[in-house]
């Protein structure tokens, strides 16, 4: 069997583990402390994320977008898919190579989104912007762990907690929407989205999307007009 080739190795700021950015074959896995946190193999549910968030929005005159989290590209190639040549979207990374890898060896995974001219990348933590930035998107979606508990950086927990899920509600522009993947469901994170004021849907999308695969969970959590 084709053994996984390690390809560069990036820490995570503030303590929050070592990420590996791994290759068999064709195949490409980043994973922080033995945890796969994403593969080229299944991202069907990253996919989702992009494309349920943004037909909520598309229709918006020049929308704005805030991605938390690169990932392998799949999340951010998808919303530009759904998007019009007038819509924008902020990438805010906040490890620098992973922006280096998606420009590098993981770029073709999901078609260069990031040579798009609609993408600006920001490498910093989605939740410096969400605390500057009022009223300025039309949809802010959230994939920079593995639901509603920092697996990679306990700091994490804070865009997940009343006080972060407040702060992207202003973020966001009425009739706006708050989109979050999770690798399962949590209701205790429901009534926290709906304590704030959003109304939520929860969906549950497929790893792999068409080809099956596990179960994932995505709110949809709209800000009132």
């Amino acid at each position: 069997m084709n053994p996984w080739k390690l390809l560069d190795i990036a820490q995570a700021p503030k303590k929050g583990g070592e990420l590996r950015l791994y290759q068999r074959g064709t195949e490409f896995s980043i994973r922080v402390d033995n945890h796969e946190l994403m593969g080229s193999h299944e991202h069907g549910s990253e996919e989702a994320l992009g494309e349920l968030a943004c037909a909520r929005i598309a229709d918006r005159s020049r929308p704005l977008v805030l991605i938390g989290g690169l990932g392998m590209g799949y999340t951010l190639a998808a919303a530009l898919r759904r998007l019009g040549p007038e819509g924008r979207i902020v990438v805010a990374e906040l490890v620098p190579a992973v922006v280096a890898w998606n420009r590098g060896p993981l770029g073709h995974l999901a078609g260069h989104p990031l040579q798009d001219q609609r993408v600006v990348v920001r490498e910093v933590d989605v939740a410096q912007i969400l605390r500057s930035e009022q009223l300025a998107y039309d949809a802010v979606l959230l994939d920079v762990d593995n639901g509603p508990e920092g697996l990679t950086r306990k700091g994490n927990d804070w865009l997940y907690s009343l006080t972060g899920l407040s702060t992207a509600f202003e973020a966001l522009k009425p009739g706006g929407v708050l989109a979050v993947w999770s690798a399962g469901p949590d209701r205790a994170f429901t009534q926290r989205l709906q304590k704030v004021g959003f109304k939520v849907d929860e969906v549950r999308v497929r790893a792999r999307g068409a080809r099956g695969g596990a179960r994932h969970a995505i709110w949809l959590a709209g800000r009132p007009l």
